[in-house]
């Protein structure tokens, strides 16, 4: 957190639990992210203990979304899909994070504050990841998630 030149792969992160995940931005809302987060959440559920936001970058790839089915994937998940929009991720709206909480996000920022509290962590990850991460309630590797498909 705190750096997004602080990486290193999921599998290294350790037990990290997660009280939210966003998947989408600008930067990261494309539709073939949303489709990768899709393909994770297609026939799971999003962790009780996790909420779970997705915004595609723009109203084309949320109509192409909804038209492959990506955003009923998202919903039956238990995901909340937003309108595109600048939102969470500058912590403006539709998941500021509390203190204390962390967030695995696809947007490009995670400076301190940067989605809500000073006191709360954002984890940079691809939509792979966030979508795992979604599912397991913690910092999960897709391939933990995917491994009985």
């Amino acid at each position: 957190p705190h750096s997004p030149a602080n990486v290193r792969p999921a599998l290294e992160v350790g037990p990290m639990p997660v009280d939210q995940v966003f998947i989408g931005s600008c930067t990261n809302g494309r539709l073939t992210d949303l489709e990768q987060a899709a393909r994770v959440l297609r026939g799971r559920e999003v962790h009780p203990s996790v909420r779970c936001v997705v915004i595609p970058a723009s109203r084309e790839i949320f109509a192409d979304a909804l038209r492959l089915g990506f955003i009923d994937t998202f919903i039956q998940a238990g995901a909340v899909v937003c309108t595109p929009t600048c939102g969470p991720c500058i912590g403006g709206h539709m998941g500021i994070l509390a203190k204390g909480e962390r967030c695995v996000s696809t947007s490009n920022r995670n400076f301190v504050g940067r989605m809500g509290d000073a006191g709360s962590e954002v984890v940079l990850s691809g939509p792979l990841v966030a979508a795992a991460s979604a599912v397991a309630g913690r910092v999960a590797d897709p391939s933990e998630v995917l491994a009985n498909d």
